[in-house]
């Protein structure tokens, strides 16, 4: 019997799966942020890829604010047993996105320049779930500038941003 098989514990497997992400992407560029936003959120068009890989839903856009959620888990554990800070900067780097995508018109996106986190506590498999919120501080004609703070089930800050985003047309 190999020796891991006796120390490693249990081996742990994830599902997952997507839809093309082509199609959304094109009806993306044809409208407004806010109604692309929205129609991902009403399951008019699909999540993005990378909600699957880190279980996070966006759950509420109104223009200049975004709020997702993310169940974290031991999938998403780095070597000393919490959720890998990455995966939190995932999700403040989308809800910080997202806040500002939310106010631009058809046909322009962005792209992270900067992005500052401040990790106040550390996720765990039981901190039940995240609630990330982006919200736009300023959006002018080449930048944007936006905040997100991430929350965890027992309404505890776990991490807050600020993200200075580059606003440019989309690729037709």
């Amino acid at each position: 019997m190999p020796a891991e098989s006796v120390t490693w514990g249990a081996q742990r497997q994830r599902n997952i799966t997507w839809h093309d992400p082509a199609p959304s992407t094109a009806a993306g560029l044809a409208q407004p942020g806010l109604d692309y936003l929205t129609a991902m959120l009403n399951g008019e068009l699909p999540p993005p890829p990378i909600n699957g890989l880190t279980n996070m839903e966006l759950v509420e856009v109104v223009p200049g604010r975004a709020v997702f959620t993310c169940e974290p888990g031991e999938w998403g554990y780095n070597p000393i047993g919490t959720v890998h800070g990455g995966i939190v900067c995932t999700l403040l780097d989308t809800v910080c996105g997202c806040a500002l995508h939310s106010v631009l018109p058809a046909g322009r996106g962005f792209t992270s320049v900067e992005i500052k986190v401040n990790y106040l506590r550390p996720v765990h498999a039981s901190s039940g779930m995240l609630t990330a919120t982006g919200t736009l501080v300023k959006a002018g004609s080449r930048m944007g500038f936006t905040e997100g703070v991430v929350t965890d089930s027992q309404g505890k800050v776990v991490a807050t941003a600020t993200s200075t985003l580059l606003i440019s047309d989309l690729p037709q």
